[in-house]
């Protein structure tokens, strides 16, 4: 209570004892025992009062006690019930968590931990991923500034997060009881398949298989590649103490469009405990972009070879070339290339207004400019008789798709009828024209988008000296090749957006977390916050079906799926008000990571204790872990002096005596009628 406190608490005794005094004994004729009493009650009733306005804060000691803190972590992951050990883990578990000498000497809690970090949950050991570097973190949070030991009951097998040998900081001795059988046992294991997502249709895709020895003896196996009952590839593999890993490589066919789904196996004549981790399966989603293009062109010259040899060296695209009059049905294709458009294209271009192709226009010497000027907005051609060389200056600004620098300035110049050209609308410059040394700024290609429509134009013929000067210099027409199927692929994707947009993978693997996030936009393409987005998942065997809404998140709607079973599924997603919806697919494919071990990892708990100065423990030892606790004289209790402030303003009794005092006040005025 400080020195102003104090004087305000005189001055409000003396103000009570005074306005008690002036009421009830200043003027009074006859100051008997009545009087006095009710004075003093009116003193006690504004001495309180006062007391409550000026709230005094009243300070105690008190002395505490601290323990010290003695987490025990208990691995709550599907491998413990694997190897066995799930009875003997809750055995351990209660007696060092209940061991009364250990609760004397420590502040002992018992933590469960999977993919998850949790306490007082009665463990089950069903959790599907292993995270002990999460625990670790959560344990810096909970106890921050403490020196303290770590009991950790696991078989060391994480399989999520960080090396959690380095996650433990230096104010942590871990003790690690070691859950799992250590005897050596004979196992092959697959233990990683890295594979892209995509694949293109009738192209090869690469698979790196990594593939695991456990034993004491020289091993001969097979490994082998399937899909359903059809082996796509077979060989050989040798293992032995001193060649415990091996990796391989395969290339494999993309035959079909969709989610494809593959099993990486290996086997051997070998007696192992565990086979579950002999197959492994994967998947890969093979991408139809089979691209039917049409160059239309009415003259003959090098440039339509050049250009058709450059886009057909990606196998999913196919060129015909056609004169204007042999154009049947747009609809046969996806993009149109019109080289150089004359008169004779004029038919072309109106069956186009109704079909909408992207197009890719290259104008040069026999090109109609007026013909043109009707029929795109993109530029305006103002062109003269005159015949002119121009070379090309690539655009670093240029932000429609990723497009390196070929040597554009080295190339030999395009010849083009002299005149000007003027952008009219919205578009990227990829190169702009030069005149010798003099820059014209005009463009020789651009590109333009508008919503779903998508065109290019090149201003300038005989392109095929660009494709040879690239193959003198760089003895390979890839980088030119590169750039033309880059312009095609942007020509041949459409961006129209939309309302609601889902975002998902192919495939996921049992037991990691399935999140599908979703955007929906309302008409001025606005994030909608109020949106209501419901899933309808089926599981396409079984017929089961169940619905989900999605929570929001940041710009962004979220649901959760885990817990699914391997299989096939199919999904529906509806924004209510509006009645937009998404279907989509995926597949889980069957792999349970919790069920690849057969061994604890012996080696990474010893170095977990070397880090930490603790120690290894087996179940056979627990007593001696306990003990080793008990005798341990680094962590004592620390007594902690707590200082703890009191407004007098949530004193009860204060407001119960002030009514008391003003009761008793009324009664004794109104039993001797003073009232």
């Amino acid at each position: 209570m400080t020195a102003t406190t104090v004087l305000l608490l005189i001055v409000a005794a003396l103000a009570a004892f005074g306005l008690s005094f002036y009421q009830y004994l200043f003027k009074a004729k006859k100051k008997d025992k009545t009087l006095f009493f009710l004075a003093f009650l009116r003193f006690v009733t504004l001495f309180a009062i006062f007391v409550l306005i000026i709230n005094p804060v009243v300070s105690h000691k008190d002395l505490q006690i601290a323990k010290t803190p003695l987490p025990v972590l208990l691995d709550n992951s599907q491998s413990i019930k694997e190897l066995g050990q799930d009875s003997i883990a809750r055995l351990l578990a209660e007696k060092i968590s209940g061991n009364k000498q250990l609760k004397d000497k420590y502040d002992v809690q018992l933590y469960t931990f999977d993919d998850a970090f949790e306490t007082g949950k009665t463990p089950d050991f069903k959790g599907k991923q292993t995270h002990i570097d999460q625990a670790a973190q959560n344990l810096q949070q909970l106890y921050r500034n403490a020196t303290y030991p770590v009991v950790l009951l696991s078989d060391g097998n994480q399989t999520l997060g960080n090396d959690y040998i380095y996650s433990f900081k230096d104010n942590t001795t871990v003790y690690p009881l070691v859950l799992g059988d250590t005897t050596t046992f004979t196992d092959l294991r697959v233990g990683q398949v890295n594979v892209n997502k995509y694949a293109f249709l009738k192209n090869k895709f690469p698979a790196e298989v990594f593939l695991q020895y456990n034993g004491n003896k020289a091993v001969n196996a097979t490994f082998s590649i399937m899909q359903g009952n059809s082996t796509l590839h077979k060989q050989t593999v040798s293992f032995s103490p001193d060649k415990k890993a091996q990796v391989v490589n395969v290339l494999l066919n993309a035959e079909k469009v969709g989610v494809q789904t593959f099993k990486a196996v290996i086997s051997s004549p070998e007696a192992e405990k565990n086979k579950y981790n002999n197959v492994k399966n994967f998947a890969v989603e093979v991408i139809d972009q089979r691209s039917e293009i049409a160059l239309v062109a009415a003259v003959n010259h090098p440039d339509l070879g050049a250009i058709k040899r450059a886009i057909e060296t990606n196998q999913q695209r196919k060129v015909t070339i056609l004169k204007p009059s042999e154009v049947k049905s747009l609809g046969d294709y996806n993009l149109l290339i019109l080289y150089q458009p004359d008169a004779s294209f004029r038919q072309l271009f109106e069956q186009n207004k109704s079909a909408g192709l992207n197009t890719f226009i290259i104008t040069g010497n026999s090109t109609d400019f007026n013909l043109l000027n009707q029929n795109q907005s993109l530029v305006n051609f103002r062109m003269s008789g005159q015949r002119e060389d121009y070379l090309a200056d690539y655009n670093s600004q240029f932000g429609l798709f990723s497009q390196d620098n070929i040597g554009f300035a080295d190339f030999p110049p395009l010849q083009h009828p002299f005149g000007t050209i003027t952008v009219k609308e919205d578009a990227s410059v990829l190169l702009t024209s030069r005149i010798r040394n003099v820059a014209t700024g005009s463009p020789i290609m651009v590109f333009s988008e508008n919503g779903a429509k998508r065109s290019a134009m090149l201003f300038g013929e005989n392109i095929w000296k660009w494709r040879m000067e690239y193959h003198v210099t760089n003895k390979s027409f890839d980088g030119f090749d590169i750039f033309i199927d880059k312009t095609v692929q942007f020509l041949t994707t459409n961006s129209k957006r939309k309302s609601l947009v889902v975002n998902h993978e192919s495939f996921y693997n049992s037991g990691e977390a399935i999140t599908i996030t979703a955007e929906y936009f309302n008409k001025n393409y606005e994030f909608d916050e109020n949106a209501r987005l419901t899933l309808s998942l089926k599981n396409k065997k079984t017929g089961a079906s169940k619905s989900y809404d999605f929570l929001k998140g940041s710009n962004e709607y979220k649901v959760n799926l885990d817990g699914l079973g391997a299989g096939e599924y199919t999904f529906t997603v509806k924004e209510v008000s509006s009645n937009t919806t998404y279907a989509g697919k995926f597949e889980v494919l069957d792999f349970e990571i919790e069920k690849q071990f057969v061994n604890p990892d012996l080696a990474r708990m010893k170095q977990l204790a070397q880090n930490t100065n603790g120690a290894v423990y087996y179940p056979a030892t627990a007593d001696a872990l306990i003990k080793s606790l008990l005798d341990n004289d680094i962590y004592k209790a620390t007594q902690k002096e707590v200082i703890k402030k009191s407004p007098l303003i949530d004193w009860v009794w204060l407001l119960v005596i002030v009514a008391l005092s003003l009761a008793v006040e009324w009664f004794t005025r109104k039993y001797n009628g003073l009232l």
